[in-house]
């Protein structure tokens, strides 16, 4: 999974669909970029072979050296076996919105199964079946994703609304805000339970403050039919959230964002200058983390979104820093653990689209098959399915 690999994002397919034929897979931590180890089979070179997978063959005298370097105490490196290949949901309006999904972009590229489920299905418990959950480009706040500025005539956003509200109606609830965050709340639950939850763009961001504002009204009349309360930032309960505290909220719904936890309106950089590194992690002590950075590349071009990257300043202590444009400080990249569970925070839109608007084709993944930007998407997707070990500490 180094320079070599032809292919990046399939690779992780083939990981994937290795494991789902209970064959045993073994991801080597730092080494070549976190490449997987495979038993020999003729079935598993052939399907190298068809999706155009980088490959070799080592002899059995070179896959015990290998294990040995790996092993040294001294030498950062680790061993993990992939035993169980996770069931996949992914939070996504069943109508089509002018957008598209890097994560089910890279999903289908890479040839792994999962299901779209949504608000509905979400509210009626149907989380319990999945390992492992992506929010899609989404507005946990009720408020549409703050598009009534610039699209509130446009055909799509007036059927989004309608949809919504609809729905909203349909299962009990007076206003979408309502709906939003009892889907909110289910998905922390699920996390706090076991679940490993993804999320980019404003599916992060908005998430934190849906929950942060429970009970409060932060939509203005155009969103649910009265105001907002004007004492709302005071009301907000930080201890509610996963990732962000100490917040102010962009109580002009004019604008096209949710609070000054984004930075993309105060940035100084562009795409000529647009980078974020990742960490360094002891692959033997932290494990989780150095799973979530496995890469060819160190430092990867960023990329815009309505949440390109998020205030360090605002995250709290208990979260890990993945990736971050230390200059600017700001995060791009970040992970936390909630009960059982975990969650995984990547800021902006498509890896390989710097300044993605609504409306613009999807990407073509055929000519990125060595992203970088999305790889770490399938990092996430891989680490829920590695056998896990005793902590150290």
């Amino acid at each position: 999974m180094d320079e070599d690999q032809k292919n990046h994002l399939k690779a992780y397919g083939i990981a994937y669909w290795t494991v789902s034929k209970q064959a045993e897979v073994d991801w080597l931590l730092n080494y070549r970029g976190g490449s997987f180890l495979i038993k020999y089979n003729k079935t598993v070179e052939d399907e190298c072979k068809i999706r155009g997978v980088s490959y070799e063959v080592l002899a059995d005298g070179k896959v015990v050296n290998l294990l040995n370097e790996i092993s040294d105490p001294s030498v950062n490196m680790e061993m993990v076996k992939l035993e169980k290949t996770p069931k996949i949901a992914v939070y996504s309006p069943k109508s089509k919105l002018p957008w598209d999904d890097a994560v089910t972009l890279v999903l289908t590229y890479a040839e792994i199964p999962y299901d779209v489920i949504y608000d509905d299905d979400i509210l009626q418990d149907k989380l319990s079946k999945y390992d492992w959950l992506h929010l899609h480009h989404e507005d946990f706040t009720g408020q549409y994703g703050r598009f009534w500025s610039s699209f509130r005539y446009a055909t799509w956003y007036q059927e989004d609304v309608k949809s919504q509200e609809a729905l909203a109606k349909r299962l009990g609830y007076k206003k979408v805000s309502e709906m939003k965050l009892a889907v909110a709340k289910h998905i922390k639950e699920y996390c706090a339970g076991g679940g490993f939850m993804f999320a980019m763009c404003s599916g992060t961001d908005s998430f934190d403050i849906a929950l942060a504002a429970e009970g409060i009204d932060i939509c203005a009349a155009m969103f649910d039919g009265d105001g907002a309360d004007p004492n709302a930032q005071a009301k907000l309960d930080f201890n509610k959230t996963l990732a962000f505290q100490n917040f102010k909220l962009d109580n002009n719904p004019m604008n096209y964002e949710f609070s000054d936890i984004d930075v993309t309106n105060n940035r100084g950089l562009n795409e000529s200058n647009d980078y974020f590194t990742l960490f360094d992690f002891s692959a033997k002590w932290d494990l989780v983390p150095t799973m979530l950075t496995q890469n060819h590349d160190k430092v990867i071009k960023g990329f815009m979104g309505q949440t390109t990257a998020f205030r360090k300043n605002l995250i709290k202590t208990s979260v890990t820093v993945l990736g971050e444009n230390k200059g600017a400080a700001e995060v791009r990249y970040l992970h936390g653990e909630i009960g059982k569970g975990q969650f995984t925070f990547y800021g902006g839109h498509d890896p390989e689209d710097y300044q993605h608007a609504v409306g613009d084709p999807p990407t073509d993944l055929n000519l990125h098959p060595n992203s970088a930007g999305y790889r770490l998407i399938l990092n996430n997707v891989l680490f829920p399915a590695a056998k896990k070990k005793p902590q150290k500490t």
